[in-house]
């Protein structure tokens, strides 16, 4: 039996939305990451970019998973893109247990059409091994169903590297 976990962090709900499509059709753990900040509202997008470019690390609450986290065969981590930077609580949660993780994919989303493929890289900077897989998604944007689903089928292919972009 293989166990996986999507885990992710999502201000506005965009990307809980695609990680919930994932976890559904991988059949697998869904938590998400609470750092306990209010981020609500244009205050709160102000104050998670600027968190980002400062590279601020928030506390993050310990996820509260079924297995622990050494435990998962692979763990897809899926974070909003911040000023051009991964979450903030997604920076926080790869610092303090990054080294946990045994084998890690990711899923971006983003506002705009450049897609930010060194989010990737920065992400891996924590982590034991590199990605084995990266999507980065526009959420509504023409071809995120094609990406999301070439996504899940490198995950179902045993994680050969592929990154895709939608959008």
């Amino acid at each position: 039996m293989s166990y996986m976990l999507c885990l992710y962090y999502s201000r506005t709900g965009s990307t809980e939305k695609l990680m919930r499509e994932i976890a559904q059709e991988l059949h697998c753990e869904m938590v998400k990451l609470e750092d306990g900040e209010n981020r609500a509202g244009l205050r709160g997008w102000l104050h998670s970019g600027m968190q980002a470019m400062a590279r601020r690390l928030p506390p993050v609450k310990k996820p509260k998973t079924a297995l622990p986290l050494g435990v998962y065969d692979l763990v897809i981590i899926g974070t909003p893109v911040w000023a051009g930077r991964c979450s903030a609580p997604v920076r926080s949660f790869l610092m303090e247990y990054g080294e946990e993780m045994r084998r890690v994919a990711y899923v971006i989303t983003r506002g705009s059409e450049v897609r930010y493929e060194e989010v990737f890289d920065q992400m891996d900077l924590y982590v034991r091994s590199p990605r084995v897989s990266a999507v980065s998604i526009r959420p509504n944007a023409v071809g995120s169903a094609f990406w999301r689903d070439e996504f899940l089928a490198s995950i179902r292919g045993g994680g050969k590297e592929r990154t895709g972009h939608a959008g």
